[in-house]
């Protein structure tokens, strides 16, 4: 028997359209656990007759491959939407509801109407009708392969960006992640106008920085949580 890894299928897929559904949309996010950026939620149709080898859920890719899926996988698509939650948006909402508002978004700039969602994870976050949640559905699921790599090549691309306005943060390297250079620069620098202000990072910065609290349902990004009014953070919207 090969010892290779079997990679996602459409076999989900296969099941909703024996039983009639017509748009079955594989659906994935990156960067929740970023301290700066974007929260960035893609959503993907894929075509029943048409095949591109090679997907993997995306943290199995180098990112030079992702940058080559995607360039195969958006044309190769039914239909493609993507959909983001600003950094203020993730302070003002909390974060369960910032993935709500990028669901909500990448669905909408879909241009069909699902039948049929599948969201990687135990947790609906999307809130519609005809969600199927899949624990690790990015390495089962080929439709939510497909947007693991939409959504991660689209949010580096715009966190690479960034790197231009904000040198010394590495965020072209990084990508707004946590990693030793990041937590210098905080120090040094103090956070940017895309640093996410309710995070535990800001807590002890040598800047006079106000880290916003908030109650979450989901409760593991926020060391410490509290309900109360959140000020406004300055900066761009993305």
């Amino acid at each position: 028997m090969s010892g290779r890894r079997r990679g996602p299928t459409l076999a989900v897929e296969k099941r909703y359209w024996e039983q009639g559904a017509d748009v079955v949309v594989g659906l994935d996010e990156v960067g929740r656990g970023a301290w700066a950026g974007p929260l960035t939620i893609a959503a993907v149709v894929l075509p029943r007759d048409r095949r591109v080898y090679g997907v993997r859920d995306s943290k199995q890719l180098t990112e030079a491959r992702r940058e080559q899926l995607f360039e195969r996988i958006v044309p190769w698509c039914r239909a493609v939407g993507v959909g983001h939650a600003g950094h203020d948006e993730c302070d003002r909402l909390g974060m369960s509801d910032a993935q709500r508002l990028a669901a909500s978004r990448a669905l909408d700039a879909l241009g069909e109407v699902p039948d049929a969602i599948l969201l990687d994870g135990p947790w609906d976050f999307v809130g519609r009708p005809g969600v199927e949640t899949i624990v690790k559905g990015d390495r089962v699921s080929l439709s939510i392969a497909a947007a693991s790599i939409v959504a991660k090549v689209t949010r580096d691309r715009r966190m690479r960006e960034a790197a231009t306005d904000h040198p010394g943060f590495d965020f072209e390297r990084n990508k707004g992640y946590p990693c030793p250079r990041h937590k210098l620069a905080l120090k040094g620098y103090g956070p940017t106008a895309i640093h996410r202000r309710s995070w535990s990072f800001m807590d002890n910065l040598p800047w006079l920085a106000t880290r916003v609290t908030r109650a979450d349902p989901q409760g593991r990004l926020f060391e410490a949580t509290s309900p109360g009014a959140v000020p406004a953070v300055t900066g761009p919207t993305w």
